[in-house]
C-alpha cells in the first residue's frame, strides 16, 4: 500500500519512524456530468472573476476571506514559519481507556507501518504496551496543512491511528430529542429486548452495500442495450403512527423466521390443528344417522329405494330379453317390478303417516 506521509511517533524520548497508510477505501460509484442534448461531458474551469480568463494551476494561491469580503493572502512560506512541533511527529500525550473516546470524534481511519529495520523493535515495544494495558493512546499531528487529533489502538499486529475531531467541533445535540414526555411501558421494553436477543450478533463481513450493487448491475444493463425493469420499493411505513407492541412482535417473528426459528413453530401450529379437524368430522355425519324424523333423509331413501329398484328392473328385463326361457322368466321379472313398486308405494305412504304422527 502506498504510503500517505512519513514521520515519526513520538513516545517519551522514543521515537519511532513509521509510515501513514490509509486503512480504509471509498467503493461509491462515482458519475459524471453531461450535457443532454448530445452527451458531451461537462467540466469545471477555474476561471478569474475580475477579468473572467481561465487560471492554469501555478498561478493559483490561497487567501482567508474577512468578514468584509477582504482577501488576505496567505502563503505556503507563511505557515511553513508557523511553529508546528507535529509537522512531522505523531505526538502521544496520553493513555486513555478506550470508552472515554466519543464515538462521535472518530474520523478517517490509518494503518502505521515500521519505517525500516531501526524501527521494528521501538515499534512492538509500543504495540506490546497498548495491548497489555488495554488502553488507547491519545495524540497530535499535522496532516494537509492542519494539526489534528488521533487515537492509536492496536489490531490484529498492526498499530492503527483514528483521526479524531476536537471536542469543540461536536455539536452539543440541542433540539434533537422528542419535544413532548413520552412513557415507555415495561410491556414494550420486554419486546424490544426479545427483538435484540432475537436479531442477535452478525458477522460484520457478511454486510455489504446492496445499492451499490444495484447500481452496478443498472449500469452493466444499460450498457448492453438492454431494458431496465423498475423494481418495486417496499413501504417502510416512514412517518405513519403505528401500534407499537404490534410492530415489535411482527418484528420479533419476522426475525425468527429469517433466521429459521420460525419453522419449528409453524410445525406446532399444524400440530394444534389436527385435532380440532378429527372432531369436527364425526359431528358433521352425526344429525343423518341418529334424526329418524328428518325429512331430507327419508326423501334420499326414497330415491335411494327407487334407484335400485329401477336397476333391479332393467337388469331383469334385458337378461329375460337375451335368455331363451320364454315367457316364464318374463312374468317373474314382472311380478319382481310390481313388488317392488308395491313396496315403494308403501314407503311413499308411510312418510306423510310419521310426519302427522309427529
Amino acid at each position: 500500500m502506498r504510503s500517505i506521509w512519513n514521520g515519526a511517533i513520538s513516545f517519551g524520548l522514543v521515537s519511532i519512524p513509521i509510515k501513514l497508510v490509509n486503512a480504509t477505501e471509498n467503493h461509491s460509484i462515482h458519475f459524471r456530468q453531461i450535457h443532454l442534448a448530445d452527451g458531451g461531458r461537462i467540466r469545471y474551469r477555474k476561471v478569474c472573476e475580475l477579468d473572467e480568463e481561465e487560471v492554469s494551476g501555478g498561478e493559483i494561491g490561497k487567501a482567508y476571506e474577512d468578514a468584509d469580503g477582504t482577501m488576505i493572502p496567505i502563503t505556503d512560506e507563511d505557515l511553513a514559519q508557523l511553529p508546528l512541533p507535529t509537522a512531522k511527529t505523531i505526538e502521544i500525550v496520553a493513555f486513555v481507556p478506550a470508552d472515554e473516546i466519543d464515538p462521535l470524534q472518530m474520523d478517517a481511519a490509518y494503518y502505521l507501518s515500521a519505517n525500516g529495520v531501526p524501527a521494528a523493535k521501538p515499534y512492538t515495544l509500543l504495540r506490546e504496551a497498548l495491548k497489555r494495558s488495554n488502553k488507547v493512546a491519545v495524540a497530535k499531528y499535522a496532516l494537509r496543512g492542519r494539526e489534528r487529533l488521533g487515537m492509536l489502538r492496536v489490531v490484529d499486529d498492526v498499530i492503527a491511528m483514528h483521526g479524531l475531531l476536537w471536542p469543540d467541533e461536536i455539536r452539543a445535540p440541542e433540539g434533537v430529542a422528542p419535544d413532548s414526555d413520552v412513557t415507555v411501558r415495561d410491556a414494550e421494553l420486554d419486546l424490544a429486548d426479545a427483538l435484540m436477543d432475537t436479531l442477535g450478533e452478525v458477522d460484520m463481513d457478511s454486510l455489504h452495500d446492496d445499492y451499490r450493487e444495484a447500481v452496478e448491475e443498472l449500469i452493466a444493463a444499460k450498457a448492453s442495450g438492454e431494458a431496465v425493469q423498475p423494481s418495486e420499493s417496499e413501504d417502510s411505513g416512514g412517518g405513519k403512527v403505528i401500534d407499537l407492541i404490534a410492530a415489535l412482535e411482527s418484528s420479533v417473528r419476522a426475525a425468527k423466521k429469517s433466521r429459521g426459528e420460525g419453522e419449528a413453530e409453524s410445525e406446532e401450529d399444524m400440530a394444534d390443528v389436527h385435532p380440532i379437524k378429527k372432531k369436527a368430522t364425526p359431528r358433521k355425519t352425526a344429525p343423518q344417522k341418529s334424526s329418524p324424523k328428518s325429512t331430507g333423509g327419508k326423501k334420499s331413501t326414497a330415491s335411494t329405494a327407487k334407484k335400485t329398484t329401477q336397476k333391479k328392473t332393467t337388469s331383469k328385463s334385458t337378461s329375460s330379453a337375451s335368455s331363451s326361457k320364454g315367457t316364464s322368466s318374463a312374468n317373474s321379472a314382472k311380478k319382481q317390478t310390481s313388488s317392488g313398486s308395491r313396496s315403494t308405494t308403501k314407503k311413499k305412504t308411510a312418510a306423510p303417516r310419521k310426519r302427522a304422527s309427529a
